[in-house]
């Protein structure tokens, strides 16, 4: 049974928009794999905003991270950097994300793998 990645539409309209931008992006697939290809021209290896902008908007700077630095102490003779007590780095969806979860087999918190020549 094939299974997608994609979340369920909860509505006819949010699966109509789903296709819609399914087929737009298919559309623009097909558009770079008709492209004459030359020595020339690099391989397309991402798709994102190189403008100034679109850089400042993606750039990690000390300020950005100041929330994070907040929850860290320094500690000891040589200057460990430690979280302090109770603070999380991330809190959110991706603390819960149960990795065994969607392995097939698992054996105690371990993913198990068939290892036999067929």
């Amino acid at each position: 049974m094939a299974r997608s990645a994609l979340p369920i539409p909860k509505d006819f309209a949010e699966q109509q928009r789903m296709k819609k931008d399914l087929q737009s992006q298919l559309k623009f697939v097909r558009i770079i794999q008709e492209l004459d290809i030359s020595d020339s021209v690099k391989p397309l290896q991402s798709i994102r905003d190189e403008t100034e902008n679109g850089r400042k908007e993606q750039e990690i700077t000390a300020e950005t991270l100041a929330d994070e630095f907040a929850k860290e102490e320094v500690v000891g003779i040589r200057g460990r950097i430690r979280r302090k007590e109770g603070m999380k780095s991330h809190e959110g969806e991706e603390e819960k994300w149960d990795p065994l979860a969607l392995a097939p087999r698992t054996t105690g918190s371990y993913i198990a793998v068939n290892t036999a020549k067929d």
